[in-house]
């Protein structure tokens, strides 16, 4: 017989932690199973890859929606002042995260808008916000580094970009060599 002293799962925060670790597995595992394609496509990048991950077929979900939401939140740093998505894949995602965090978001538009503002951002930015880049599938990075840029036209730090999933093509390195931190809620070989 153990003592309460050596069972694992007796000692504080340990069946939390497990109980998360199955939790995000099976998050994983749904996204896997909603939206996960195999053929032939054309990335954003111009790269040809046998499979892609929709997307839309995982974000439009409330049930993967909401646990996204919450595995995100918990990754945001606590420096942040606000969140930002880059149109239109990540808006939701971003309004998600920030139902979640409290921290109010912006969407970053692929064009300026000149009927109106003459910005791509839409929402409230203040000039030195610390602002992170909320992602869906990152492959090169260019998304969230065009997003990144037109933040810091309009006088804020972009800290860095969480997406949802790395598919570990270079991106975070991307990222990275433009001054920003990189994470992923799940890397491509955890997934696949």
């Amino acid at each position: 017989m153990t003592s309460p002293a050596n069972d694992l799962f007796s000692q504080p925060g340990h069946a939390s932690f497990q109980h998360d670790d199955d939790r995000r597995r099976e998050l994983g595992q749904d996204i896997m199973a909603a939206a996960y394609l195999r053929g032939d496509f054309v990335l954003r990048s111009g790269a040809r890859s046998s499979y892609y991950f929709d997307k839309y077929l995982f974000e439009t979900k409330p049930t993967i929606m909401r646990r996204l939401a919450e595995f995100l939140a918990r990754r945001v740093p606590g420096d942040v002042a606000r969140l930002a998505g880059p149109e239109l894949g990540a808006v939701a995602l971003a309004a998600a995260v920030s139902l979640e965090t409290g921290l109010p978001f912006v969407i970053v538009r692929k064009q300026v808008k000149q009927y109106a503002t003459g910005s791509a951002i839409e929402g409230e930015l203040h000039p030195g916000e610390r602002v992170l880049i909320i992602e869906d599938v990152v492959s090169s990075g260019g998304e969230a580094l065009a997003a990144a840029q037109k933040l810091r036209a309009a006088g804020v730090t972009v800290v860095g970009v969480l997406a949802v999933i790395d598919r570990q093509s270079g991106g975070g390195e991307n990222i990275n060599a433009a001054g920003m931190t990189f994470d992923a809620l799940f890397r491509l070989d955890q997934l696949v």
